[in-house]
């Protein structure tokens, strides 16, 4: 990894490189994704996820703040 963040638009089945990168940033654990490894994403809130652990996490916050 060259360690230069993309951003990324997030559709869903699949996201746009807004600019150029090899990863993005976990919204849950902070871990970098490589977009090679990209799968888990929120089109709702435009976020990425490193696994269905951190999807679980924002789900149960998002349910709690309501």
């Amino acid at each position: 990894m060259n360690q230069n963040k993309a951003k990324l638009k997030f559709y869903p089945n699949k996201f746009e490189i807004i600019e150029d990168g090899d990863h993005v940033v976990c919204a849950i654990s902070g871990k970098n994704i490589p977009l090679n490894k990209l799968s888990y994403w929120s089109v709702d809130l435009q976020e990425p996820y490193y696994s269905p652990v951190e999807v679980k996490v924002r789900i149960n916050q998002l349910k709690n703040n309501k």
